[in-house]
């Protein structure tokens, strides 16, 4: 089985359970592909990796991985997703610290977890992602997020105009900080701390959400996955921030946005007894109340 590793790195504590994965799947016979960054610190650490074989790009990742694993935090997640692309490789999300919602493998659970992918005790989620298109070229090399587009202004002062278009139709000018477009995946990120609802991973929708909106009256809104939303914006400045998840880029004023749901999907890997209402409860501490 061809199975590649991504993590940004790892803590000290987490090196023996690090190495119970390699050792599970030596004892596989499994071919790794791990990020050269991650390579290079677990050499210096003195794990044993002779034989594997290294990707840093798109470009260099075998496009017949049979599954990719995560390891570290949501965070880590996303950035697995801009090497998966729409390569239609499966993702497992371990979580190397506190529990998230798409690296919802606690340390504990790895080997079992593991196991039961190996014994196809599993099941795939697709979940959709948020493609972007620009009026002028932006240095973007992967115009896609599975959380979160968003629109911020780039100082500490001034407020900023953001006239949104719905499908051609004018929806609003949201007088903000920034607007959030997300997607049901990332409707538990930023979108959620700013009052955005929580939308489960199947519906096909998109959620705008304003980011310290100057109207009360202004609230959320959910939209059809279907429908095409174009933005541009005004303000006192002339420069603004732009993200992707966690790729942050500048941009003029002059400069519009469009976004819509992407032609393809992220497969996420999910354990049985790892369902997104049970992590939404552990996240989110739902069952904290001694009523229950």
């Amino acid at each position: 089985m061809k199975i590649g590793i991504y993590s940004r790195s790892i803590q000290e504590t987490f090196f023996p359970i690090m190495g119970e994965i390699l050792s599970f799947f030596n004892q596989r016979s499994a071919s790794l592909h791990i990020h050269s960054n991650f390579a290079s610190q677990l050499r210096k650490n003195g794990f044993n990796i002779d034989g594997v074989k290294e990707f840093d790009h798109y470009n260099n990742l075998d496009p017949e991985l049979e599954m990719m694993i995560s390891i570290g935090g949501d965070g880590t997640f996303l950035e697995t997703v801009t090497y998966i692309r729409n390569r239609n490789i499966p993702i497992l999300g371990i979580n190397s610290g506190r529990l998230g919602f798409l690296a919802d493998i606690a340390p504990k659970d790895i080997i079992e977890a593991l196991n039961d992918v190996f014994d196809h005790k599993y099941t795939i989620e697709n979940r959709s992602l948020i493609g972007m298109e620009t009026s002028e070229p932006l240095n973007c090399e992967f115009p896609y997020a599975l959380n979160d587009f968003t629109i911020r202004k780039n100082d500490q002062s001034t407020l900023v105009k953001i006239h949104t278009w719905v499908n051609g139709e004018f929806l609003n000018t949201y007088w903000a900080d920034g607007l959030i477009i997300s997607t049901p995946t990332g409707s538990t990120a930023y979108s959620l701390s700013v009052g955005g609802p929580i939308v489960v991973p199947e519906t096909n929708n998109l959620i705008i959400s304003p980011i310290a909106s100057h109207n009360l009256t202004v609230r959320p809104l959910v939209v059809s996955a279907d429908h095409k939303i174009t933005f541009n914006v005004e303000s006192r400045t002339d420069t603004h921030i732009a993200s992707l998840d966690a790729r942050t880029f500048f941009f003029e004023k002059s400069m519009s946005f469009s976004v819509k749901k992407a032609p393809f999907s992220i497969r996420i890997i999910k354990i049985e007894g790892h369902s997104y209402f049970n992590t939404i409860r552990n996240k989110l501490m739902w069952g904290i109340d001694k009523r229950n």
